[in-house]
């Protein structure tokens, strides 16, 4: 007898919380009868930790990523995207990638002071940091704790450049003014995510991020501050939003992005899980078509994590949205994710924290 499929929650993206794949224990939902009546599921309510960190810089070594450092203000992410790659790190926590990772997120509250300790360590070499590469930094509950505008600050300062990837509009805008400021020395780049142009399926694959109008908006308004702006169309997704390359790519042009990248849909460890589930849930008569193609892409399962293929996939298939991708950018003038050359030249490390003078003001 097959599983019964899980109903959506509103305004979450998993539908479901099951086990980290470090767990020893799992757990069975039983209907017992009694929540026949039940006319929704029970939102389950965000929770927000302070996580303490020795550090806050993430060096990076993948030869198919390009940067080699990031920061990640947040761990697990509100925006709920259902796809995210990042969601098996939750499993670290004991915690799972599915609800727990929308609902049971973590910031450091010593962002900034880390950040400062490490710019100034005799040995640091000034290379871009990447904002957003794991979780997205301008998520909801930024507008409360203020991680990422913490961080912003101290690389302003110091002049240090850096790159940010958002599916966000409101809290980005916010900070327009200090990214100007930074863009006015080739010290900035800005990705904005689009998955969709149809709201509809945008509030199924991600339902807490910015629409898709409000993330054009601000890819305009980025643009006319100066700031250079990316569109990424990420991911890729079979059947689902693949015949939308082409209008997104004119409608981000049109708004004023200079370049262009896509990443096919990835499916690492849980997220496969999830996302089928997904499919069911809110696709359950193309669900076979879409596993079909995503396998096609990936050698004949479900996620194939080779440096070089992940971001890509190969066959047929990933050979036509390569193609059809390439044709689009070029139509339109956008350059392919070449990355801007950030000045690395103007860097200075901060000044060293005042003196502690003791409990007398003496510097005993």
């Amino acid at each position: 007898m097959p599983e019964p499929i899980p109903e959506a929650i509103k305004t979450r993206g998993a539908a479901s919380n099951p086990e980290g794949r470090f767990e020893t224990r799992t757990r069975e939902d039983f209907d017992d009868g009694w929540l026949l009546d039940e006319p929704d599921r029970p939102r389950p309510d965000t929770t927000v930790t302070p996580e303490a960190s020795r550090s806050i810089i993430t060096r990076n070594q993948s030869p198919d990523i390009g940067f080699e450092q990031s920061i990640n203000p947040y761990r697990g992410c509100e925006h709920g995207c259902i796809y995210c790659y990042a969601r098996p790190a939750h499993a670290y926590l004991n915690l799972s990638p599915g609800l727990d990772f929308e609902t049971r997120l973590f910031y450091k509250p010593d962002a900034a002071r880390l950040l400062e300790e490490e710019l100034r360590k005799p040995g640091y070499r000034c290379s871009p940091i990447a904002l957003g590469s794991n979780t997205d930094p301008y998520q909801p509950v930024e507008r409360e704790y203020g991680v990422m505008r913490s961080i912003l600050e101290v690389l302003q300062r110091c002049r240090h450049p850096l790159t940010i990837v958002t599916k966000g509009a409101a809290l980005i805008e916010r900070d327009i003014p200090l990214l100007a400021d930074m863009a006015r020395d080739n010290l900035v780049e800005v990705a904005i995510s689009i998955t969709s142009l149809q709201p509809e399926l945008k509030r199924a694959l991600e339902p807490r991020t910015a629409g898709p109008q409000a993330r054009l908006r601000i890819v305009r308004r980025l643009a006319e501050a100066g700031i250079p702006v990316m569109v990424l169309v990420a991911p890729v997704i079979p059947f689902v939003n693949d015949a939308e390359i082409e209008q997104i790519l004119q409608a981000a042009h049109e708004a004023g992005a200079r370049e262009a990248s896509y990443i096919m849909l990835r499916l690492p460890h849980e997220v496969k899980g999830l996302f089928r589930e997904w499919l069911q849930v809110h696709h359950p008569q193309r669900a076979e078509h879409v596993m079909s193609l995503v396998q096609q892409m990936r050698g004949g399962k479900d996620n194939d994590p080779r440096f070089g293929k992940r971001m890509t996939g190969e066959g047929e298939y990933a050979q036509v949205i390569a193609q059809r991708f390439r044709v689009a950018a070029a139509r339109l003038g956008l350059g392919r994710g070449r990355r801007l050359k950030l000045d690395t030249a103007l860097f200075r490390p901060p000044p060293p924290p005042p003196p502690d003078k003791g409990q007398m003001g003496f510097g005993f």
